[in-house]
């Protein structure tokens, strides 16, 4: 099941719950705790990456903090900036999610004139090395020590640069040195942000090459139920990549010929993905609404990003409006 911020020209009742929906505003009502459980399932909130397009995504996690729902989760899992906006949402300061659309965020990631100076256009190294650890005077830095201690589980996920396998970090992080390599790991696009990242003797690339939308996993490790936060609208039909097979041949010409055909079949994945999710009796997909701002990868506009961010909150809060109405939210539990 798809849900798409697209207003009504009525206003009709209540719609009858997703299954996915119904779960997470149970748990919300009686105070349901990660660890504690008493209904038997496993609820898992997958988010989509997309470089800076994953702000979309990134403001549906903040709307879900808004609502109250993220101690409803019991696990999250996140590719490239998903894995990001994730890490903030279990963090002490969800509220950071808005940092997404702090211009000077995202002119730390994206550097225009590091090519000129043999650096990749995306400095990850500055992005999760410095501003996440330090933080300055627009943007507090990332509590990692709090994302480790969580009771919901944190799965940022990345791409096996040997196998050409999707990957969960989890068992790869034991400390907050380990939490940022995997942070970088999981956004380590081949061409645009540089070398693999090496966590534990193994090498990884961006989430996004094998499981751009990190459900599969989630469902592989038992959830029975998965919320995905898309940052793609219905209309962002897949499209076979013109870069990637000269990525292929250039860029990632030294390594595996299982990593190479991985990358070049993702938008036929993404496809089956689509198509998947659409109609999963298990999951509930929370989409953009078709007239919300195109966001490209590396979009450093602050009017665009500040209207991408809210594009994601409408969507969760419209969704979340039309099963339950405005005013009857489940209270926040902490």
């Amino acid at each position: 099941m798809t849900t798409t911020a697209t207003p009504s020209a009525a206003t009709p009742g209540p719609e009858e719950p997703h299954p996915v929906w119904h779960v997470l505003t149970e748990r919300a009502r009686t105070g349901s705790r990660p660890g504690a459980r008493a209904d038997g399932h496993r609820v898992a909130l997958a988010i989509e990456g997309g470089g800076m397009r994953g702000i979309i995504a990134g403001g549906m996690a903040l709307a879900l903090h808004e609502l109250g729902l993220t101690g409803s989760f019991d696990a999250v899992y996140g590719a490239s900036a998903g894995a990001a906006s994730g890490a903030w949402l279990l963090s002490t300061s969800p509220q950071s999610l808005r940092f997404w659309a702090v211009p000077k965020y995202a002119r730390t990631l994206i550097r225009r004139s590091n090519p000129l100076r043999g650096k990749p256009l995306v400095d990850l190294h500055a992005f999760y090395e410095v501003l996440y650890r330090y933080g300055d005077q627009d943007c507090a830095p990332m509590d990692f020590a709090s994302i480790l201690a969580s009771d919901i589980e944190y799965h940022p996920l990345a791409t096996d640069a040997e196998t050409g396998e999707s990957t969960d970090l989890r068992p790869f992080v034991g400390d907050a040195a380990e939490l940022r390599l995997a942070l970088r790991a999981s956004a380590s696009l081949p061409f645009l942000a540089g070398r693999p990242v090496t966590l534990r003797g193994r090498r990884f690339y961006d989430a996004g090459v094998s499981e751009s939308v990190p459900y599969r996993t989630a469902l592989a490790q038992g959830a029975t139920h998965v919320m995905v936060l898309r940052s793609r609208r219905t209309t962002d039909v897949a499209r076979p990549s013109r870069s990637a097979p000269l990525i292929a041949k250039t860029v990632l010409r030294r390594e595996p010929a299982a990593l190479r055909q991985v990358f070049l079949d993702r938008e036929t994945r993404l496809a089956e993905d689509d198509a998947r999710l659409a109609d999963h009796a298990a999951i509930v997909s929370i989409r953009p609404a078709p007239d919300s701002p195109t966001v490209g990868r590396l979009a450093r506009e602050g009017d665009l990003l500040e209207a991408a961010l809210e594009a994601g909150r409408a969507a969760v809060h419209g969704a979340h409006g039309r099963l339950y109405g405005a005013g009857d939210r489940p209270a926040a539990t902490g």
